[in-house]
């Protein structure tokens, strides 16, 4: 059985992607964050302003980017005050050496390692599933009649494994912008939807609920939520590809500002729309027009981003 307690001779997670002094840029970093964190949950953000009402869903949006953020920076701080332990013990030791399992260990010893790599890789496995599954469901309804669901899952694993041999963050900055495009197309057409559709039906904000009297609805809304800020797991990779390391928490903040706003932005605009008529994925309510398949069809480089 291995011993947890010793130094580990594998290479670690961070090593392998990005090695000793970074080489991404600030606005190569902004592109891995943004592609890092936002996923499929955004789609699910109307519903949730459905289910907990306008205004407290604006505001666990904005709760959960502050407490995503928050972490994210408690995790890079744990992260250096072990390397420096480290490097105390054995001079010459790499910073980026560090891995989750050694923050798990350092808090709860062979458990907390055990348990902190295990949750990522089964977040990892998980997610990748999920984001392969909607990718072949958008693929399969854009192109009815060509290939089977099934198919398309098929074809699009050899390219992630193909992706996944990419090992520094940097080399991936530029699908990451090409992804982050595609992604602000696709809500930018589906918010165009949703203005139109809220101006034909001349609501008021009366008919809008702003906060729910349903309180068992409220932890279903904060879950999607914190859904919404995904990345946690790519935290120490991307600090860590940076040349600039220092920059990091401004950088990150900034990301995590115009990414909230436009969760919020995102989805007020779904639930004001169609109202009770919002579905779990907002995607759903629009109509079946040229404009709902180029929102599937942008979709799907985010997502494969996403996978890896």
């Amino acid at each position: 059985m291995e011993d947890y307690g010793a130094k580990t001779t594998s290479i670690p997670l961070l090593d392998s992607a990005t090695p000793v002094g970074g080489r991404a840029s600030r606005l190569q970093t902004l592109a891995n964050i943004i592609v890092s964190i936002v996923g499929t949950g955004v789609l699910g953000l109307p519903f949730a302003f459905r289910i907990a009402g306008w205004l407290a869903g604006s505001i666990g949006v904005m709760l959960a980017g502050l407490a995503s953020y928050y972490c994210m920076l408690l995790l890079v701080k744990c992260r250096d005050e072990l390397a420096s332990e480290e490097e105390e013990e054995e001079e010459g030791e790499s910073p980026n050496r560090t891995t989750y399992g050694d923050l798990g260990y350092q808090s709860m010893g062979p458990t907390g390692r055990f348990i902190a790599e295990s949750l990522i890789f089964v977040s990892q496995c998980g997610g990748s599933v999920a984001y392969l599954v909607f990718i072949g469901q958008n693929l399969s309804s854009v192109f009815k009649g060509h290939l089977t669901f099934s198919s398309y899952i098929l074809l699009l694993v050899p390219i992630e494994i193909g992706l996944s041999w990419i090992r520094s963050l940097s080399s991936l900055a530029p699908f990451s912008i090409f992804a982050d495009i595609c992604n602000l197309l696709a809500m930018a057409i589906v918010v165009k939807e949703d203005v139109e559709q809220a101006l034909k039906g001349q609501f008021s904000f009366k008919e809008r609920t702003a906060i729910t009297s349903n309180i068992g609805g409220l932890p279903f809304a904060g879950g999607m939520a914190v859904f919404c800020f995904e990345g946690f797991g790519m935290t120490l990779a991307l600090q860590g590809s940076m040349r600039d390391k220092t920059t990091f928490p401004k950088l990150l903040a900034q990301a995590f500002t115009a990414i909230t706003l436009l969760y919020v932005l995102f989805g007020f605009f779904g639930y004001m729309a169609y109202g009770d008529e919002t579905k779990d994925i907002v995607t759903l309510n629009l109509p079946r027009n040229w404009w709902a398949l180029a929102v599937q069809v942008l979709d799907s480089p985010t997502l494969m981003l996403c996978t890896f």
